[in-house]
């Protein structure tokens, strides 16, 4: 089984903490050159040190930008595109704040909308040129099992991660005869900052524990504990590699057997 990834250029977004991190590390133990892109400056080079290096030629870099303002997104990507090829993209970004779907503002849906599908949509037209002259592509978009069962108290988040995973599945369609495959991970709950924060509010919200609210969710999770960032990022870099090849268009839980459904 073919899983070298050595002399492929990786792109992972949100990668200076969490799934992001964890799945930029993964990459490049397999030998990719991993370029991380996130908005935090000192955070981007705090873990470009922490990158393993596995052969004399692989090298890492990162690029900043805020994935709240797409435009700035959009002019970063663009610049770094006519610089390299990139054969594997990660497309991740932190999730939006919880609440219900009929009390969220416009701006909430506008704003997630704009950091998750419309930043993914930028990026992704830079990049799938160098796919296709390179005929390798992949396409790895971090999203949620919300997609397949929406989860309650999270209804901007849900709605606009189903509306990443349609996108990513029209794209499988356009993009294979390419070789570029485009595929999704949906993380159930991984020990992240952003399920402590779930935590805290679900907590804050019902006057129990973090700790009741915690055992709550592992009693859904048939695996009985919670996962690691690490456990994603081996589905993510699976799905980077040569072997990974004829999976196309798929939505992949990587969630203990939580998600109910086939």
């Amino acid at each position: 089984m073919n899983l070298d990834l050595t002399g492929k250029n990786a792109l992972v977004c949100g990668s200076t903490q969490g799934i992001g991190k964890a799945a930029a590390r993964e990459l490049a133990a397999l030998g990719a050159n991993v370029f991380l892109f996130a908005r935090n400056e000192e955070k981007l080079k705090h873990t470009l040190a922490e990158l393993p290096v596995i052969h004399q030629a692989q090298q890492h870099n990162w690029l900043a930008a805020d994935f709240d303002v797409p435009d700035q997104v959009g002019k970063v990507i663009h610049d770094f595109s006519t610089r390299h090829t990139v054969h594997i993209l990660v497309n991740n970004t932190g999730g939006p704040p919880g609440g219900t779907a009929i009390d969220a503002t416009i701006d909430a849906y506008r704003i997630a909308f704009n950091s998750h599908l419309i930043c993914n949509q930028l990026i992704t037209q830079a990049l799938v040129p160098g796919m296709k002259q390179a005929g390798y592509g992949r396409i790895i978009n971090i999203i949620s099992t919300s997609v397949k069962i929406p989860i309650r108290g999270l209804g901007v988040s849900n709605t606009i991660r189903g509306a990443v995973a349609s996108w990513a599945k029209t794209l499988s369609l356009e993009l294979a005869i390419f070789g570029i495959t485009v595929n999704n991970v949906l993380p159930g709950a991984t020990q992240t900052g952003r399920l402590d924060s779930l935590i805290r509010s679900k907590a804050e919200k019902t006057g129990r524990t973090e700790e009741e609210v915690l055992n709550e969710m592992i009693h859904e999770i048939p695996a009985g504990r919670i996962g690691s960032p690490e456990e994603v990022a081996a589905a993510i870099a699976f799905l980077a590699t040569p072997a990974a090849a004829y999976i196309n268009g798929v939505s992949l839980p990587v969630d203990g057997g939580r998600t109910g459904c086939i």
